[in-house]
């Protein structure tokens, strides 16, 4: 099975991404784009996306960006991450773009922006850096 194949398997087990309408877009070695389409169900009090959201997609997609490199037969597990929100995303669409920083063969350093699409202008809403660990299939937990 071909990694963007694999990857778009993955993500379709994601319960989360279903709920939040997100999908994956763009799949390369190292690059995963995901686009969620601002709603309701998504917002906080003011009428923005939550943080949440856009967290979790910001989250998936530098996950599947080190998924990328990995090994078949790898999975992959958030270590931690922290992410910076820039400004309220507002948009009609909600955009992460996660790359590869650095792979390594158990833990691999991902970062991910996240924009907000306004009549076509895109503005960085969030920048999330990531620490992904490999996990193997000898570990009996495969993705």
């Amino acid at each position: 099975m071909s990694t963007p194949d694999r990857i778009q398997q993955s993500f379709a087990k994601q319960g989360l991404m279903t709920t939040l309408g997100a999908e994956l877009t763009a799949v390369e070695p190292g690059f995963v784009e995901i686009v969620m389409k601002p709603s309701p169900a998504v917002s906080q009090q003011h009428g923005f996306v939550h943080a949440g959201a856009v967290s979790a997609i910001a989250d998936s997609a530098a996950g599947y960006a080190a998924l990328s490199v990995m090994p078949a037969g790898s999975g992959v597990l958030t270590a931690e991450f922290k992410i910076n929100l820039l400004a309220p995303a507002a948009g009609e669409r909600i955009v992460a773009r996660g790359r590869v920083v650095k792979a390594g063969r158990t833990l691999t350093l991902s970062q991910a922006e996240v924009f907000a699409v306004k009549d076509g202008a895109e503005k960085l809403i969030a920048l999330l850096t990531a620490t992904m660990m490999t996990i193997h299939s000898r570990d009996g937990i495969v993705d």
